[in-house]
């Protein structure tokens, strides 16, 4: 009798856990998307929600204008913005390097024997078929 008495009060606890666990999580990724919003200033590489890179020229109360391409500004809610882009993250383009052709001479032979081999598989496969 005492088990059957536990397991409703068990049951809510099992249920109301994680459903406290999650509010939590989603309420503090909601302070933190607010605060990244509220930081937007003039100058800021942003992302939108839809994927559009742009930098802010200006910013009001709930709007702000990117600059999606030299001399073509939006303006967007400032809600639409989903991060913020760190610029100085991005690498600069990598000379190759000349021992990387070395490697490209030997493919292209490489593939030159390859081709000699197919075609004189083709020149036998012919002979074959002219004798049967």
């Amino acid at each position: 009798m005492q088990l059957q008495s536990l397991i409703l009060p068990l049951l809510i606890v099992l249920l109301a856990v994680p459903l406290f666990l999650q509010a939590r999580k989603q309420k503090r990724m909601m302070a933190e998307q607010q605060k990244l919003q509220n930081s937007i200033t003039a100058g800021d590489r942003v992302m939108t929600t839809s994927g559009v890179f742009g930098t802010v020229v200006s910013t009001s109360d709930d709007t702000i204008d990117i600059e999606i391409a030299p001399g073509m500004t939006t303006t967007w809610v400032r809600q639409a913005v989903r991060e913020k882009v760190n610029t100085e993250a991005e690498t600069p383009a990598v000379e190759e390097a000349p021992a990387a052709e070395a490697p490209a001479e030997e493919t292209k032979a490489e593939d030159a024997k390859v081709e000699d081999a197919k075609v004189e598989d083709t020149a036998e496969s012919a002979e074959k078929q002219k004798t049967s």
